[in-house]
Parts: structure tokens; C-alpha cells; sequence
């Protein structure tokens, strides 16, 4: 049970980390991939020429990373949070859902990274300035 963060935050961390760095080294085929429709084309006509989606690849990159390694895992789920939201809401909102759960792999990763942020509480409570104790700093008061 103890080894289990762990395993979460490197199959959080490298999934992140491989798309991330496929975008400046195009290692994993694209072939059968639905073509994309007008509200996707868009958003890409933006995002890419612009810069913004090298952005977020590095930052991708970067929170992989971070979340892979125990003692970086809060920064990296700093970098990745938003990161995964803005994934979420692409297919809610431009796939319209379809796909979501075939193959899971975005609700795999937003359990994992809830998952991690509920195990890394305190932490983050500390950073936030609030007062956060586990469960077991309960039964020692």
C-alpha cells in the first residue's frame, strides 16, 4: 500500500511525459486517427502556429516529470492540473464525448491525479496556507 503512490505518479507522470516529447520528435504513428472535425480544426489552427501548443507540450514534458518523482510529485501535479482540466474539456466539448471512455486513458489519468493530489493533501493544504491533517495525525491529538 505504501508503493502505491508511487506507481501512480509514474503512470501518471510518463504518459504526459511520452505525448509530450511526440510532439517535437513524432516517435508514435498517427495513422488511423479520425479525421478532425470543424471545432477541432480550429482550436489547432490557433494553438499550433501560434506557439502556444509548444507551451504545453514543454510543460507537459516538465509535469510528467515532476509527477514521476516522489519528492517533485506536488509541483508536478501543480504543472499538470490545469493541463489535464483543459484535456477533459476538449473531449467533453469539441469531441462532444465521443471516445471519452474508448480507450479510457483520460479518466484513467484525471483517477490517478486525483488520486495523488487526496494522498499529497497536506501539502498541498500547507501551500494554501490552510490547516490539513491525515488521518493518522488525528489519532495522535
Amino acid at each position: 500500500m505504501k508503493h502505491l503512490p508511487a506507481i501512480a505518479g509514474v503512470l501518471l507522470g510518463l504518459p504526459f511525459a511520452a505525448f509530450g516529447l511526440d510532439y517535437f520528435l513524432n516517435f508514435i504513428p498517427k495513422e488511423g486517427m479520425p479525421p478532425p472535425n470543424e471545432l477541432q480544426a480550429h482550436l489547432m489552427a490557433a494553438l499550433d502556429p501560434s506557439g502556444w501548443l509548444k507551451m504545453v507540450k514543454v510543460l507537459e514534458v516538465v509535469g510528467g516529470l515532476l509527477v514521476a518523482i516522489p519528492r517533485t510529485r506536488a509541483a508536478g501535479l501543480l504543472v499538470l492540473g490545469p493541463i489535464l482540466v483543459n484535456i477533459l474539456a476538449y473531449w467533453i466539448f469539441l469531441v462532444k464525448g465521443a471516445g471519452l471512455f474508448s480507450p479510457p486513458i483520460v479518466p484513467v489519468l484525471c483517477a490517478l491525479a486525483l488520486y495523488l493530489v487526496w494522498v499529497h493533501r497536506a501539502g498541498f493544504c500547507a501551500l494554501l496556507g490552510c490547516s490539513c491533517k491525515k488521518p493518522t495525525d488525528l489519532r495522535a491529538a
